[in-house]
């Protein structure tokens, strides 16, 4: 596998959102092939891409139980139920997991499910993953290294006191992540106050950039527009091609 980047943050930070921005930056610069990742419980990174999704890997986990033909091996069904899920457009490849497996979970389900996706990561490039606050997929079954880690927040002082508590939970899931580094979205002017900056360094944060309130997302959010269609000259998609250009090579 090539490089891996993964992106956490809790709900209502638009990490979602710049996740397609960050795709779109990717695939002008000719990064390819790449494989999206969907790993939030709310499975809507599709949306924002402008991709339907057939499936998720949580709803075969859950099929396996029950709907595997008679003299079909559960490896075999796994292998072709999962190549149905994966999306395959001229810019990225998507695959979505939805939710994590319960307290009643199918071990040997997530095992095949661990199996097959680590052998299917292995033909890209890049792997870009949309993850929950959580971290439940990359502590539980996807992935096993991860060479950067992008936390978004919103510019409010407990907003950013969560992404240290995700930075917290990577140290204490012993996650191997190459780089970690915070993206503060949706401020006012693009510009954060004296003290979340003050916050941000008591926390031992790397600030990788601020992007401001665009109203060209909320735009598009109430129109059901896929954001990854953002013109290029908005304030985000300007802001977030700055600090991607900054990033790499990483």
């Amino acid at each position: 596998m090539g490089k891996s980047i993964a992106i956490a943050g809790k709900g209502g930070t638009g990490k979602t959102t710049l996740i397609g921005l960050i795709l779109r930056w990717m695939a002008e610069q000719g990064m390819k092939p790449i494989l999206a990742v969907d790993a939030d419980a709310n499975a809507n990174l599709g949306e924002v891409l402008d991709v339907k999704i057939p499936g998720t890997i949580g709803e075969l986990r859950e099929g396996m139980k029950t709907e595997v033909p008679t003299g079909m091996t559960k490896e075999a069904y796994m292998e072709y139920h999962i190549q149905n899920l994966l999306v395959e457009t001229g810019t990225f490849d998507l695959l979505t997991m939805g939710r994590p497996e319960g307290a009643g979970c199918y071990c040997y389900a997530n095992s095949l499910c661990t199996k097959f996706i680590d052998f299917m990561v292995k033909d890209y490039d890049y792997v870009v993953i949309d993850n929950e606050a959580g971290m439940e997929h990359l502590s539980r079954l996807l992935m096993k290294d991860i060479d950067l880690l992008l936390v978004v927040s919103d510019p409010s002082l407990r907003g950013i006191r969560t992404a240290g508590r995700i930075k917290e939970l990577v140290e204490e899931l012993r996650l191997r992540v190459g780089g970690l580094a915070l993206i503060v979205n949706r401020a006012s002017d693009g510009k954060l106050v004296d003290e979340a900056y003050a916050l941000i360094n008591e926390i031992g944060i790397d600030l990788a950039g601020v992007i401001p309130d665009d109203p060209l997302i909320a735009e598009f959010d109430r129109e059901g527009k896929a954001t990854i269609k953002l013109p290029t000259d908005s304030p985000a998609s300007i802001e977030i091609n700055k600090i991607m250009a900054e990033i790499f090579p990483y």
